[in-house]
Formats: C-alpha cells, structure tokens, sequence
C-alpha cells in the first residue's frame, strides 16, 4: 500500500512539473488585452453576439468540444463559421495568451 501512495504522488509530482511550464508560458493579462482589442466585440462576457448558444462559458466550450487551451487556440487560429481566422492578424504568442485567457475566464465563471 505504501509503495502505491509513493508511486501515485511520484505520478502527480511529475504531472505539476510537466505542466507548469505551459502556465508559465501563458501571459493572461496580455490575453485579456488581446480579447479586448480583437475578441469582446463579439464574446463580451464570454457571450456570443452572432450565435448564443456558443458563448465561452464553461458549460458551452464543453457542450461543444472547446473545453481546452489547445482546442481554443486552434479556433482562434484558424476560425470557424462567423468566427474569422486570426492566423497571420496574431502572433503565435498573442493567440496562446489569448486562448489561455479565454479558458481561464470559463473557469473562473467570466
């Protein structure tokens, strides 16, 4: 039993590790200022003005399988229906940062 409680904390320390560089590397205040210059006018709020049945709140990124930073970057990116692209607008930077914003917004509630 002993042994297993090691291995698990072994398991979880290394995940905390492996992790915290992406949380580093993430600038949620430069990701608010991204949302606001090229995302609010649309998600104010985390709604969705054009269709509201795909807000950024937590329930619908999960509803519809954005429930991540990879996921949302990848919307960011390359868009989707209304949504333009903003490969090419946004540096690589600016779209993770704002991606790691958005997610972290859902999760607070926004």
């Amino acid at each position: 039993m002993g042994k297993l409680v090691l291995a698990m904390a072994a398991v979880v320390a290394a995940l905390i590790l492996w992790m915290a560089p992406m949380a580093q590397a993430a600038d949620l205040s430069h990701g608010k200022q991204i949302f606001a210059s090229n995302c609010a006018a649309c998600h104010i709020g985390g709604g969705n003005v054009v269709n509201g049945a795909k807000t950024l709140k937590q329930a619908d990124l999960d509803a519809n399988g954005m429930a991540s930073v990879e996921a949302i970057t990848t919307q960011v990116t390359n868009g989707k229906n209304a949504m333009p692209a903003f490969k090419g607008r946004l540096s690589d930077q600016d779209m993770a940062d704002v991606a790691a914003y958005v997610f972290n917004q859902a999760e607070q509630g926004w």
